[in-house]
């Protein structure tokens, strides 16, 4: 049992303490109050002076499995020989002896959303995890969270250049209509099948877009620009399908179609290089305009594009161009954990919720702010 004792308690539900204190047992956390009553044996951990804080969820990384110091040997994030492979699963590729996990818990990132990248466009599942560990299997929160699917430059730029479909913007949408109508009569067939007693073979890619057809899990769609921000929206609509806005760089030039659509969006990399013909309009200021819009918003690294370790930086970046400090807060905590579908697990200090701490001596969103310690499933799995 651990007792976190006056600090300033920031659950991200709503009610802060000033001089507040953290209870958990057994890896969840069991009582939050200005207050708390416990017997003398506790391991006791006083915040004096510092912040406590959910731990900092990343929702769209490569983490794990683009290793930061590899190379080729480290780099299983794009299988970029065929453009539709939704059946190919993160969990089969994450290494979490990939240095980057240790940069993630010092900053006080305990959770992320991994999986593969954006040459295809329809790239493979990604996976909810904890950042402590050396078995995924142990770290899992969501083994299938999402389909990764990519819009825009990447996909056509990598399969020009092997002469093959898609090429062009329309090619990427056209095979992205086909294989979600597949899937809707692969789906329809092996139902009847069943229904009928009768033999049916089984298709590993549309396996893995059932649970897509049936809205248990969203496409995560990569789209930078906002032609490929509505394509990505109309499709979504088409197919009645979920869907997040992954990076959404130009949302804020259309931030009342994202409104009006229902979409969650997940902002960056924005501490980079306009690198691309599709951010040349990137801004700290998009996640701002999206928030005030009623757009539910969280802020990504895309690590190793940005170091996932300045996280909370960019955090900060974005409060500084109008989104509020609460609100940036929450875009790193229980938004990205909303918008993950796992906020039952993460994303706020809460009774019964995974003991995932992070206390800094001072405001995580300051330049000069230390991480005192990270907790993870009530284990202190970093001290200063």
């Amino acid at each position: 049992m651990i007792l976190i004792e006056n600090g300033k308690i920031y659950t991200m539900t709503g009610k802060n303490y000033v001089n507040g204190s953290v209870l958990i047992h057994e890896g969840k956390i069991i009582d939050v109050g200005e207050k708390i009553r416990v017997k003398k044996d506790v391991k006791r951990i006083d915040a004096k002076g510092g912040w406590v804080l959910p731990g900092f969820i990343e929702a769209h990384c490569h983490i794990g499995i683009n290793e930061q110091d590899m190379g080729f040997e480290g780099l299983d994030v794009n299988e970029s020989t065929d453009p539709i492979t939704p059946e190919l699963r993160a969990i089969d590729a994450i290494n979490p002896m990939d240095s980057a996990f240790k940069d993630a818990i010092k900053a006080g990132v305990t959770t992320v959303m991994t999986g593969p990248g954006s040459a295809n466009v329809i790239g493979g599942q990604f996976v909810a995890m904890k950042t402590k560990g050396n078995c995924i299997e142990n770290m899992i929160l969501l083994e299938k969270a999402a389909i990764k699917v990519a819009l825009g430059e990447n996909p056509k730029r990598v399969y020009r250049e092997k002469k093959r479909m898609p090429s062009t913007r329309m090619a990427t949408a056209s095979l992205l209509r086909e294989t979600l109508f597949k899937a809707k009569q692969y789906k329809l067939k092996k139902e009847k099948a069943i229904k009928e007693e009768r033999d049916f073979e089984e298709n590993l890619k549309m396996e893995a877009l059932i649970d897509v057809i049936d809205k248990k899990i969203p496409l995560k769609a990569h789209c930078h620009r906002a032609d490929d921000i509505l394509t990505a929206i109309r499709i979504a609509k088409e197919f009645d399908v979920n869907m997040t806005l992954d990076h959404c760089t130009e949302g804020h030039l259309i931030s009342d179609y994202i409104k009006d659509s229902g979409k969650s969006a997940i902002v960056g990399p924005t501490l980079t290089s306009r690198s691309k013909i599709e951010v040349k309009n990137k801004t700290f200021k998009t996640a701002g305009v999206l928030n005030k819009k009623g757009v539910k918003v969280a802020i990504t690294t895309d690590h190793p594009v940005v170091p996932i370790e300045y996280l909370p930086i960019c955090a900060a970046f974005a409060a500084k161009e109008g989104l509020e400090i609460n609100e940036a807060l929450k875009a790193i905590t229980i938004n990205a954990a909303e918008i993950c579908g796992i906020e039952d697990r993460v994303g706020s200090i809460e009774i019964g919720k995974d003991a995932d701490i992070v206390i800094f001596d001072g405001n995580p969103l300051e330049i000069f702010t230390k991480t005192m310690y990270t907790i993870i499933n009530g284990e202190v799995v970093y001290s200063m």
